[in-house]
C-alpha cells in the first residue's frame, strides 16, 4: 500500500514560477526522485509517491506551508491504495493508489476544499475529510510567517524552540507566538490522528 498526492498551486499566476519552482523542487526532493517518485507537469502541477501512506498528510503539510511562505497555497488530494504498474515517470504509473487520487482532485475545486484524501473506505474517507476540513478553517489563513514556522518545525520535529528560532533568527518567545498563531499544536494532533488511522487502515 502506498500514497499518490496530486496536487496543484492555487492562483499560480500570481507569482512567476521563478519564485517557487526551485524551493518546491528542493521540498519534493525530500520525499523521493524524480521522475519515478514525483513530478511537476504542465506548469502548475505536480504528483508526489509517498511509500508510506501514514506519511502523506505530513508531506502534503509541508508542501502547503511551503506555498504559504509565498502567499499562494497548494490545493491537494492523497490517494491510498496499490501501485499495480511502476513506470519511469510517475504521471505513467498506475494502480489504484493513484485512481484515488486523482478521482478526488477532480472534486475539489468544485468542493471549494483544498485537500481531502480518497482511501476508499467511504465512512473512513468522511471521517478524516471532516477532520481536514475543520483544519483548513486556520491553515488556509495562514500568514507567510506562521507557515515558515510551520515549515522549520515539520523539517526539523526533533527542535525544541530556542533551535527553531535559530533557523528563523527569531526569539524564543516569538516562535512560541507563531505557534500559537498558526495552531500547530492542532495541527499536530490532526497529523497523528490521521496517522493513526491510516495505521489501523493497513493492519
Amino acid at each position: 500500500m502506498i500514497s499518490i498526492i496530486t496536487g496543484d498551486i492555487v492562483n499560480s499566476r500570481k507569482l512567476s514560477s521563478n519564485v517557487w519552482m526551485d524551493g518546491l523542487k528542493a521540498l519534493l526532493n525530500t520525499f523521493g526522485k524524480s521522475p519515478a517518485e514525483w513530478e511537476i507537469y504542465r506548469g502548475d502541477e505536480f504528483q508526489l509517491e509517498i511509500k508510506n501512506p501514514e506519511e502523506a498528510l505530513y508531506a502534503a503539510l509541508q508542501i502547503k506551508a511551503y506555498f504559504k511562505t509565498l502567499k499562494l497555497d497548494a490545493r491537494m488530494s492523497i490517494g491510498i491504495g496499490d501501485k499495480t504498474y511502476a513506470a519511469k515517470k510517475i504521471s505513467e504509473s498506475n494502480g489504484t493508489a493513484f485512481l484515488r487520487s486523482g478521482e478526488v482532485f477532480q472534486t475539489l475545486k468544485k468542493q471549494k476544499v483544498n485537500l481531502a484524501v480518497n482511501t476508499g473506505n467511504t465512512e473512513l474517507d468522511s471521517d478524516l475529510n471532516l477532520k481536514l476540513r475543520l483544519a483548513s478553517t486556520f491553515m488556509d489563513s495562514w500568514l507567510p510567517q506562521s507557515a515558515e514556522l510551520v515549515q522549520v518545525a515539520m523539517q526539523n520535529p526533533t527542535l525544541a524552540q530556542d533551535g527553531i528560532g535559530q533557523k528563523l533568527g527569531i526569539n524564543q518567545a516569538a516562535v512560541s507566538r507563531r505557534r500559537k498563531r498558526a495552531q500547530y499544536d492542532l495541527l499536530l494532533e490532526t497529523e497523528n490522528y490521521f496517522r493513526q488511522k491510516i495505521k489501523n487502515l493497513s493492519v
